[in-house]
């Protein structure tokens, strides 16, 4: 079995694992090493648009491939908020590399509690406001605010392994998407 190299460009315990476990499920032929970067995303600490967070996320992953351009694949996640169709809402933007192929998607979308989104539209992060919300610490290395919110039926982690899953496809069946983005 062959080793191959994940960077990932964030030292948060969630991004790594779901990169960790989707880049293994969808290549199971080989024995993957991950490797963490902290890099910038040169967007808000708490992005406010779709556009921001899709920008956040691509920015990191161009940072990432200059920290370490050896790597087989390159993934970096950012999270946002936005109202979308009037609905406040988090979810996280997702960008994966292979060096010759990029792929860039959604996470689906988190409804957020009118009092949290009044406080994100004031300024504040949504990781502090959720720990002080309900009580706890550091909930975004942990089940984020969809385990929180949907009383840990779902996590963060999984969420953005199932969307890095689907970004996976064409790097999959790349015969079968000649016209997706290539560098």
């Amino acid at each position: 079995m062959s080793t191959a190299r994940i960077a990932v460009a964030s030292h948060n315990p969630v991004k790594v694992r779901a990169a960790q476990e989707a880049l293994a499920s969808s290549f199971a032929d080989r024995v993957w090493l991950t490797c963490p970067h902290s890099v910038c995303s040169g967007v808000s600490e708490q992005p406010m648009t779709e556009a921001e967070t899709r920008e956040g996320a691509l920015n990191r992953l161009a940072n990432l491939k200059q920290h370490q351009p050896d790597a087989d694949f390159f993934v970096a996640f950012e999270g946002g908020y936005d109202r979308l169709d009037g609905v406040p809402c988090t979810f996280a933007y997702i960008a994966v590399c292979n060096g010759v192929r990029t792929q860039v998607g959604r996470s689906a979308a988190l409804p957020l509690p009118p009092r949290i989104a009044a406080r994100l539209e004031q300024g504040e992060e949504l990781g502090p406001v959720m720990d002080h919300t309900f009580a706890q610490h550091n909930i975004k290395q942990k089940g984020g605010a969809i385990g929180v919110l949907t009383g840990g039926l779902m996590d963060r982690a999984g969420v953005y392994r199932d969307t890095l899953l689907l970004l996976l496809a064409p790097f999959r069946y790349p015969e079968l998407y000649p016209d997706s983005v290539k560098e």
